[in-house]
């Protein structure tokens, strides 16, 4: 349990700072609700991991209701990573290195956070939430739905970052789903989620 918890703990921190110290400065985004709050701060200003928690609230009252286990196996994960990224935002100007390390290193932050994450039976929420509960209730692939959510988002989001930026975080995100995915493979057939 011990062992679980502090690789929760782990993976949260490199999620925050695989944000704030290699995205926030080049306003690249994420997919999921992690990309949601980034849109949101650069748009409004808003905190992205206060964003995060607020816009997912509707999705863990459904789950709540939904799928319990899926409820509680998510929530620490969120409550925990979204303080992270909120924590370490303050270090977002500490050293910017150049859009194309930063995509990379960011990614490789925020991929292996997750891949922790995921690893601790737990995840980030948000829309990964959702698309493992209309998977769960229509058969649909888990996978395909975060594809499709996140496509969603970065489209969103491209209007307002710009498409220099849109770029680099097609590659950031690919990044992203690159360590994650070698931190996850073993659970892939357990509809394990990438964000």
């Amino acid at each position: 349990m011990f062992k679980g918890f502090y690789i929760l703990v782990i993976g949260s921190v490199l999620v925050g700072l695989g944000i704030n110290l290699y995205f926030v400065p080049h306003h690249f985004l994420d997919g999921g609700m992690i990309g949601i709050g980034l849109i949101f701060h650069y748009w409004f200003g808003f905190k992205p991991g206060l964003t995060i928690i607020l816009l997912s609230i509707p999705l863990y009252c459904l789950a709540f209701i939904k799928d319990r286990p899926l409820f509680y196996n998510s929530i620490h994960g969120l409550w925990l990573s979204s303080f992270m990224i909120d924590f370490f935002h303050r270090w977002k100007d500490l050293h910017i290195l150049p859009p194309l390390l930063s995509a990379f290193i960011g990614g490789a932050f925020v991929g292996i956070g997750i891949g922790l994450m995921l690893r601790a039976d737990s995840a980030t929420g948000g829309t990964d939430l959702l698309a493992q509960l209309i998977g769960k209730s229509s058969g649909f692939n888990v996978g395909k739905l975060i594809f499709v959510i996140d496509s969603v988002v970065l489209l969103i989001g491209w209007s307002i970052i710009g498409l220099e930026s849109f770029l680099y975080s097609l590659f950031a995100i690919s990044t992203v789903g690159f360590f994650t995915t070698i931190l996850t493979h073993h659970k892939d057939s357990d509809g394990y989620s990438f964000h």
